[in-house]
């Protein structure tokens, strides 16, 4: 009796255990289902808990380091599930998302149209500048929409070319006093809806629309209807000659708010319950779409400022070097990378993808789990590179002004301190950008590591902005080269600067991000 009792009590326990387990799976479904608002602070999961591998997730942290990435962040039912940062870019510096920026401002557009001040988006673009004499206007210019705009298919004769990179329009706008009345003049190649071009006017313009419709500017703007909402607290956006937000690039904030953009667009435009853009407006796989006509990858498409790529159910917003903000749908996936090098959307769409394995929970994997932080940590750590010992032509050197003729950097002197407590370079340069809205003319100093690792440079203030942070050191190659490596922290540019001394003159070579080779020869000046 005792035993049939006590077998009754084990087999009633293992029907309880049993329900209970159902129903925390059920709670864990229902907490997948319900969306997690981060507006005030991303939760955080191992990818396990996720229904990803951690293993596969510390293979594409690892690979960011020779990829240039600054930053990569993976969330995954609203969590973030990765989140690596690669030394010596670090998590509190806000990155610029450069054309990222017209994400955001397409994103305003729809804001607009949400909230019924846009009556359409195929409203007639002259219309919204009646006031302005314009030159070149015919039917096709007559004809151009907001929604030629988003989809960089206006028409306008602009030359900026995604695949070869040269903007003489682009530089043509920057340099003029008046960008929208630059853009509104520009003659036109094509009627409006015929070919893609990628052409800065069509953001730049489209902000001074939101600025027309609402009556701000459209960071205000985006403060109030987007950031606001979002819990977004720290970004700068610059302003062009009169004083409109720049809509094309400058937008600067931290990688774990660009994921909210992302976030936005996953939950169909949703946040906590309010719904902030028009109905289908974020499910951008479903936009009809224009062939970018890109060699480099015939399958990209595009559509409201968003880069698209309709075969692997992906699109995000992108701006130079790889500053990303992708959005996989179908997985549950918000992707973000800043970086100082070109990133390649395949490494990043394969690596996440090959990432998921399940819909719901897998088993707990701690091994794997260590791998991916480990991973993480690995990169946070700058690893010194060789350092040679100074030659005795350091001491020769060392706080003597070089000077140079009229040159396409502009550079008008280069010191170098090697002796000094604090090894630095100082560099001098008549340069007014090409925006019209600060003069960066001026003298410059940036510390300067000589053992291999990096050293970090105050902000350098140029105008409104908020400063870029150099990064740099320094080795010599010989006897009589001096080799300097420097990063522009949370911009994305990175520069290798190579000095051969011969006498009191300096052979000066200046390498960019892209490889190409300024070459200078200055002279010691008085």
């Amino acid at each position: 009796m005792r035993l049939r009792n006590r077998s009754t009590i084990c087999a009633m326990f293992g029907v309880l255990a049993l329900l209970t387990v159902i129903r925390l799976e059920s709670a864990c479904a229902q907490s997948l289902d319900k969306p997690v608002w981060p507006t005030r602070e991303w939760l955080e999961s191992t990818p396990e808990e996720q229904g990803m591998d951690s293993s596969a997730l510390a293979k594409l942290v690892t690979n960011g380091a020779s990829r240039g990435f600054d930053s990569l962040l993976v969330v995954r039912h609203g969590r973030i599930v990765t989140e690596a940062y690669y030394a010596p870019y670090t998590a509190e510096i806000p990155h610029q998302i450069h054309s990222s920026t017209k994400a955001i401002i397409s994103t305003l557009i729809g804001m607009l149209f949400k909230d019924g001040v846009l009556d359409r988006v195929d409203h007639p673009v002259l219309e919204f500048f009646a006031d302005r004499r314009i030159a070149n206007v015919d039917s096709r210019k007559n004809a151009i929409t907001i929604q030629n705009l988003l989809d960089m298919t206006s028409g306008f004769d602009w030359d900026q070319g995604i695949d070869d990179g040269k903007e003489p329009t682009l530089i043509n706008m920057t340099l003029s006093s008046n960008w929208t009345q630059f853009i509104l003049d520009c003659p036109m190649t094509h009627a409006p809806g015929e070919v893609f071009n990628y052409a800065d006017a069509n953001p730049n313009l489209a902000s001074a629309i939101i600025t027309r419709l609402s009556g701000k500017l459209a960071e205000d703007y985006a403060r109030e209807k987007l950031f606001g909402p979002l819990g977004i607290t720290n970004w700068h956006w610059d302003r062009d000659p009169q004083g409109l937000t720049v809509g094309a690039w400058t937008l600067t904030m931290l990688p774990r708010d660009m994921a909210k953009i992302g976030y936005l667009y996953l939950h169909h435009g949703e946040w906590e319950g309010r719904q902030l853009l028009p109905a289908g407006w974020a499910d951008v796989l479903n936009h009809p779409l224009v062939d970018m006509r890109a060699s480099f990858d015939r399958s990209l498409r595009y559509s409201n400022f968003f880069w698209v790529f309709p075969e692997r159910r992906v699109y995000m917003a992108v701006g130079w070097h790889g500053q990303l903000i992708a959005v996989f749908p179908d997985l549950d996936v918000v992707v973000v990378v800043t970086a100082h090098k070109f990133v390649r959307f395949g490494d990043v769409i394969d690596g996440v993808s090959g990432a998921i394995k399940s819909e719901s929970a897998l088993p707990p994997s701690p091994t794997e789990v260590k791998l991916l932080a480990n991973a993480i940590k690995e990169v946070a750590v700058e690893k010194p590179t060789a350092a040679s010992p100074a030659p005795e032509l350091a001491s020769a050197v060392s706080g003597k002004a070089y000077k140079f003729p009229d040159n396409p950097l502009r550079l008008k002197s280069f010191t170098l301190f090697l002796t000094d407590a604090h090894p630095r370079y100082e560099f001098e340069v008549n340069l007014r950008l090409p925006i019209n809205m600060y003069n960066v003319s001026g003298t410059y100093a940036a510390q300067l590591g000589l053992d291999g690792a990096y050293r970090k440079s105050a902000p350098r203030l140029w105008g409104a902005n908020p400063g870029h942070i150099t990064a740099a050191k320094g080795t010599w190659l010989n006897g009589q080269t001096f080799e300097i490596d420097s990063q522009d922290l949370g911009f994305g540019g990175m520069s290798k600067y190579l000095l051969s001394f011969n006498g009191k003159k300096l052979n000066f070579v200046r390498t960019d991000e892209w490889g190409r080779e300024t070459s200078l020869q200055g002279e010691q000046g008085d």
